[in-house]
C-alpha cells in the first residue's frame, strides 16, 4: 500500500506487545517506588497529634496495678500512665509480679496524679511527672510566652532559688511534650540554674511552621534560639542546652547555627537523635521496607522540587543531621546519655561521636533503658551524671 508500512510479524506483534507491558510495568513499579517512598517521608516529618489509649489496665489495688504484659509495661524503673484520654494520671513503680504465660504484669502504685484509675486502657509515659514543675514538682513557676518568627510560643520558667546567670533550655523530642523535660528540672535546680521550658514549632498547643511538618531539626532551632534570647534578655550570661531524642538534634543544630552558641557552656543529650539518616534506615528495616524505598524517601526530603510531593516548605536535607560526619565542627562539653537498649534511636551514632570527640563528649552508656527512658531506670544516676557535670 502506497504511503504506508510493511505490518508487523506475529512474533514482532508479540515483541511490540512484550516491550510494552514491560515498560508499563516499569512505570508502574516506578510510580509504586516513590509513592511508597513519599508515603514514608510524610509519616516521618508529620507531627503525631493524638495517640490512642493502648496499655490495658486488668485490676487496681491500694498499692498496685495490674496491666496487660508489652515491652513498655515490663520495663525496669518508674512511669507515668495517662488515663481515659489525658483526662486522669498514675505514677507507676516497678515490676512486683510477671506472668508471661496470662500475660500480666502487676506494678507498684506510687499514686494518682488526677482522675480515677479504673480498669480499661491507659496511654504509657516516660514523662512520669504529667503537671506543670509547680504542681509536679513544687518549684515555682512562670507560664510565660516565647516570642518566636511565627509568634509567641508558650514556655515554663523554673527560677533559680538564688539570682542566677545560668540558664538552662531543654528541649523535648519528636512528638513528645514540654512534660519529658520536667525529670531534669530537680539536678538543675538544685545546682542554682534558671530552667526554661519551651515549646516549638508543631508541638500541640503551639504554633505550626509554614508546612504543619518537622524539620528534624533543621527549622526547630530558630524557636529554642528564642528561648535563649528570652533567656538573655532576663540576665542570663551562661546558657546549657538539655535535649532528649529529636530534641537533641535540634540542639545540636542550635549549635551549629545560632548566635546563642558563644554563650553556651555544657550540652546535655538524651538518646539524641545523632544521625537522622541511621534512624531513618534503622525504622524502614523494622517497618519491612525495602532499603531502595527508605533511601528514596530520604532523597525526596532534600529536593527542592520534590517539595510539595512530600509536603515541607523547604527542603530537608538529612545529610546536615550526621554529626558523626560533621564530629570537627563541635566545640562545646557533650554529656551524652544513651541506652544500649534503645528501640527508637539506636546507640551507634552516639558512640562513634562519643569515640570521634571524646575531648568533648563525656559517654554514659545505659542498660536495659528504652527510648529516652534512662532516667526511668535509674534516676540517682542520671541526676547524679547531670549535676557532677554541669558543676565543672
Amino acid at each position: 500500500m502506497a504511503g504506508g508500512s510493511n505490518p508487523p510479524s506475529p512474533g514482532r506483534k508479540a515483541a511490540i506487545a512484550g516491550a510494552v507491558t514491560t515498560g508499563a510495568a516499569l512505570a508502574a513499579g516506578a510510580l509504586t517506588s516513590v509513592g511508597a517512598a513519599t508515603y514514608f517521608a510524610r509519616r516521618v516529618l508529620t507531627p503525631d497529634r493524638q495517640r490512642p489509649d493502648d496499655t490495658q489496665i486488668l485490676a487496681v489495688a491500694d498499692d498496685s496495678v495490674t496491666l496487660g504484659v508489652n515491652p513498655e509495661t515490663v520495663s525496669p524503673g518508674r512511669y507515668g500512665l495517662w488515663l481515659d484520654g489525658e483526662r486522669g494520671h498514675a505514677r507507676l513503680g516497678e515490676v512486683l509480679e510477671l506472668d508471661q504465660g496470662s500475660g500480666r504484669v502487676r506494678r507498684e502504685l506510687l499514686g494518682v496524679d488526677f482522675g480515677h484509675l479504673a480498669g480499661g486502657f491507659g496511654r504509657w509515659n516516660q514523662y512520669y511527672f504529667c503537671s506543670p514543675p509547680d504542681r509536679s514538682l513544687g518549684l515555682r513557676t512562670e507560664y510565660v510566652d516565647v516570642l518566636t518568627e511565627l509568634g509567641t510560643m508558650p514556655a515554663w520558667v523554673v527560677p533559680a532559688a538564688t539570682p542566677s546567670h545560668r540558664w538552662a533550655i531543654l528541649v523535648h523530642g519528636r512528638g513528645a511534650r514540654r512534660h519529658e523535660g520536667l525529670r531534669a528540672v530537680k539536678p538543675l535546680h538544685d545546682s542554682g540554674i534558671n530552667v526554661i521550658i519551651p515549646s516549638y514549632r508543631n508541638d500541640l498547643g503551639a504554633r505550626s511552621g509554614p508546612d504543619g511538618r518537622y524539620n528534624l531539626g533543621l527549622s526547630e532551632w530558630r524557636d529554642i534560639e528564642d528561648a535563649g534570647l528570652h533567656a538573655v534578655q532576663r540576665g542570663a550570661r551562661e546558657l546549657l542546652l538539655v535535649g532528649w531524642s529529636m530534641g537533641g538534634a535540634i540542639v545540636l543544630q542550635t549549635l551549629s547555627r545560632s548566635w546563642l552558641a558563644d554563650h553556651v557552656t555544657h550540652v546535655v543529650l538524651d538518646a539524641p537523635v545523632i544521625d537522622w539518616g541511621d534512624v531513618l534506615a534503622h525504622h524502614a528495616r523494622a517497618n519491612g521496607i525495602p532499603a531502595p524505598i527508605g533511601g528514596l524517601g530520604r532523597a525526596l526530603m532534600g529536593r527542592r522540587s520534590a517539595r510539595r510531593l512530600v509536603g515541607v516548605h523547604d527542603p530537608v536535607d538529612v545529610a546536615k543531621t550526621n554529626w558523626v560526619a560533621r564530629a570537627g565542627e563541635l566545640s562545646h562539653p557533650i554529656l551524652l546519655i544513651h541506652s544500649v537498649d534503645d528501640e527508637f534511636v539506636p546507640v551507634g551514632p552516639s558512640l562513634a561521636l562519643a569515640a570521634a570527640r571524646s575531648d568533648l563528649v563525656t559517654m554514659e552508656r545505659w542498660d536495659r533503658a528504652r527510648h529516652t527512658k534512662e532516667w526511668n531506670v535509674d534516676p540517682g544516676r542520671w541526676e547524679r551524671s547531670v549535676a557532677e557535670f554541669v558543676a565543672t
